[in-house]
Formats: C-alpha cells, structure tokens, sequence
C-alpha cells in the first residue's frame, strides 16, 4: 500500500466541541497553526452552530479570522444552514461541511429532525454553496451503529450517502459515532456505500471508544480508502452519543501509515508535540499511545 493518504484533521473543532470548560479563543488559534505547522493539508477549524447547543464553538469567526494561514492549507467549518453557510463565508472558510446520520433516532437527538428533513435543509445550502465555487462535505453519523437504536443496516448508510453525494457533496465521511464497529462491520459498510458513491469521494472517521479504530481504518484502507479523519492527541467525544470516547487520534493513524510505507506529508514529531500541548493546555490525559510512547 505504497499510496498517499489524505488526513483531515479534526481536532480544533469536533475535537474540543465536548470540552467541559471553554477553551480559550487564542489556544484553539495556536492549536490550529501547530496543525498546520505539522504538515496537516486539511484543517477542520471551526463551527457555525447555534451556541444554545454548542457553546465552546461560539469563536468560529475569532478563530477562522485570527489564525495565521498557510496556502496549501484548506480551513474548514461545520455549517449546519444557511446562516451557518453565512457565518463561515464571512469568516473566510475555504470549506463547509453539513452533517446528518444513518440512525433516525440519532438525527433526533442530534440535529432535531428526520433525515429526510435534515437532507431538504441542505438543498439550498448546497446550492449557495456551489454559487461561490464552495465545496462542500457530507457527514454521516452512527454508520455502524447508533447509541439508541442499535444496529445501522450497511443498505441505510449507503442510502444517505448517496444522498448527500447527488446533492452535490464532493466527499462523503462514514462516522462510527460511538466507536462500536469492527473490521468485518466496516468492510460491509463500505461495500454498500461504494456502490452508490465512488471510493475515492469517501472518508471514514472512527471512535476508539472499544480500541478498534486503527484495526478498522487499516481494514478500510485494504478496501481502497484514501481519506481518514483523525484528531490530534485523540481529542474529542459527541455530547449526542452516550459513552463514545475520543476520535482516533492522528499520531497513532500518522504512525501505522508510516508503517505501511503511505505517505502523509505530516512530520511526525511536530505532530507529537503538538498533542501533548494541547492535552497540557486542556488538563486532560493524552488519548494517543503514540503520543505517550514517543521519546522525548
């Protein structure tokens, strides 16, 4: 598997969302230009949600306007509607991203509607969208399982991927919410949705919260997947899905896909670094193994 692998890092942004305490405007910036700093191409920065519902993202336009950025490097932000559509065209996002599930249980707790429902929101926002040349990312959430409901069928998950892809999102990313899913449970996922979308608009984001998340991205990456979500120092967890850890943290995917021979463009030891002072800044214990082992 000697290929490149697109990382989308999304630390500053689905990483902190579930911070107890605020974290300050100017450590979400220097955690955004570390990323950067690292070599990471694609930087999920912000989120134009209601603060009502998520109030450690109400910074998105302090952050987005105040980082120092890189060329090569897209910015991105989470854009739930139109004024949220808005919001990140104002702030200068160079991508948006909306987000719905293949469980409609979750999509009711999560966004307060159907997926059908959710799906007619995004229609005007992806035709905005396009009007100023902005790409757009999909977000499917629970595509192996839903913290109220149970089981996700593959044939649902590949219904609302395919979904959003005719709607016009350039790339699609399957979410393992509640980091429930093992190889086999992917690989059939996968097998579904590809069908309906091509592979290579696809990315898979996993939660480690049973360890399985490096088994199923290298499971995944067996199958033809080239673009994987990750967050730095394992930061994350979702306040809509009751007992899901933290995403799998982006040194530990850095590290297996060196070990693989795939090319990442991300320096590793930066990226070490990185984790452990935004897990210093936090007070909380570093969620990479990578990042603990690493010599100092």
């Amino acid at each position: 598997m000697n290929d490149t692998v697109k990382l989308v890092e999304v630390g500053p942004r689905d990483g902190l969302q579930n911070e107890p305490n605020l974290v300050p405007t100017e450590v979400k910036i220097e955690l955004v230009e570390r990323l950067a700093d690292c070599g990471l191409g694609h930087i999920e920065a912000a989120s134009f949600v209601s603060p009502k519902w998520i109030p450690q993202m109400a910074d998105g336009h302090a952050v987005l306007t105040g980082i120092r950025r890189r060329p090569q490097v897209i910015y991105s932000a989470l854009t739930p509607n139109m004024q949220g559509l808005e919001a990140a065209l104002a702030a200068g996002a160079d991508e948006v991203a909306v987000f719905t599930a293949a469980s409609e249980s979750f999509c009711q707790h999560n966004i307060h509607c159907s997926i059908a429902e959710s799906l007619a929101r995004f229609a005007p926002l992806l035709a905005e969208a396009q009007k100023h040349r902005l790409r757009v990312r999909g977000y499917v959430s629970t595509v192996l399982g839903c913290p109220y409901q149970g089981a996700v069928k593959p044939a649902e998950v590949a219904q609302v991927a395919d979904a959003l892809y005719q709607l016009g999102c350039a790339e699609i990313s399957l979410g393992d919410t509640i980091g429930i899913g093992t190889p086999n449970q992917a690989r059939a996922m996968l097998a579904a949705v590809r069908q309906q979308v091509p592979i290579a608009s696809l990315a898979v984001h996993f939660h480690d919260t049973y360890g399985q998340a490096l088994a199923n991205i290298h499971a995944l990456l067996e199958d033809g997947i080239r673009i994987i979500d990750s967050s730095v120092a394992g930061l994350g967890g979702c306040p809509y899905a009751p007992g899901a850890s933290g995403n799998v943290a982006t040194e530990d995917v850095v590290y297996l896909l060196n070990g693989l021979g795939m090319e990442t463009g991300v320096n590793l030891d930066r990226l070490v670094n990185t984790g452990r002072w935004i897990s210093q800044q936090l007070g909380r214990h570093n969620g990479s193994k990578v990042g603990l082992a690493w010599p100092r």
